[in-house]
């Protein structure tokens, strides 16, 4: 039998203390009980932003006046293949006045979790757990010692997300540095990554792996660990991550960078074309610092990486 097909917008309402807001659906409801993010169909002739504003207003009482495009992912219930279109909405008017659910429950990303959760918005919620700023190392290029001062700086800020990236290290130095940035990550209850070495990520409990884009080409599964994630600069690159379930992409460079001189910019508007539509977040890189934050948002990424702009 064919199931229809449906596309549905759903928003990621969030307040500015992280925390994000949950539904749960009510008695009479298919899945009564289950917790969801709020939204709902998509009729004929709306878009998905058109259609999650709509919904918010009909559901929750509230106007948004901030949305943007997040993740697009697909799941196939027993009587529909649905299309779920996430944002985030990072602001509205009005106070909630929910009108279809049975509770409603803010929060956070690193806390405990709603159960049950509707089976579509589950893998959402690891997701929001991954932090809007990755901070890439150059201790080759600075010095170990000095990267780690400025590891230490960057996390007294707020930073969370570390992609140890050193190639140019000899392997005994590249491991004393893991393992001092890992410590270092670990004392603030961040997530540390090692790129192109997966020995070196066992070896040292480290929270996942990055792979270079060679390494994405020659992959046949996803490997091992809680966070993978890759580097791209095409679209099917992009589409190879969703393929293998990894958490998250790197998409650049965005804007000219150092690190690779003379290679094409992207720019916001085709990064936005590129990032459109994908199952797992994307990071913008290159050329950018944190105060590109909103704009990359705006462009449907996750959060920015940097190998400069973070230290």
């Amino acid at each position: 039998m064919t199931r229809k097909e449906v596309d549905v917008a759903a928003g990621v309402l969030l307040r500015p203390d992280g925390t994000y807001l949950l539904g749960q659906r009510a008695a009479d409801t298919v899945y009564a009980g289950y917790w969801e993010f709020p939204g709902g169909k998509v009729e004929a002739g709306e878009t998905p932003a058109q259609a999650l504003c709509r919904e918010l207003d009909e559901e929750l009482g509230i106007r948004v006046t901030g949305l943007r495009p997040w993740l697009r992912r697909e799941h196939a219930y027993e009587h529909a293949h649905v299309r779920l279109h996430f944002f985030e909405v990072a602001s509205w008017e009005g106070e909630l006045d929910d009108r279809v659910h049975s509770a409603l429950a803010w929060v956070r990303p690193d806390g405990p979790a709603c159960q049950p959760m509707l089976p579509a918005n589950g893998p959402i919620l690891k997701a929001l757990r991954l932090p809007r700023l990755m901070g890439i190392t150059r201790a080759a290029s600075v010095g170990v010692d000095a990267q780690l001062a400025a590891l230490d700086s960057a996390l007294a800020r707020g930073l969370r997300l570390v992609q140890v990236r050193e190639a140019l290290l000899d392997a005994a130095e590249r491991a004393r540095f893991a393992r001092e940035a890992l410590a270092r990550v670990r004392t603030h209850r961040g997530l540390l990554l090692i790129n192109g070495d997966t020995a070196l990520a066992r070896e040292l409990g480290a929270d996942g792996v990055h792979l270079s884009a060679r390494m994405l080409a020659e992959a046949v599964a996803r490997p091992d660990f809680e966070w993978v994630g890759a580097s791209c600069h095409a679209r099917a690159e992009l589409e190879r991550c969703a393929e293998l379930g990894l958490d998250y992409a790197l998409l650049g460079p965005v804007q000219p960078t150092a690190t690779h001189p003379g290679q094409p910019a992207l720019g916001w508007q085709a990064f936005a074309a590129l990032a459109e539509g994908l199952p797992m977040p994307i990071f913008a890189l290159g050329g950018l610092v944190e105060a590109d934050m909103e704009r990359a948002r705006e462009a449907g990424a996750h959060g920015i990486a940097a190998i400069r702009g973070v230290w």
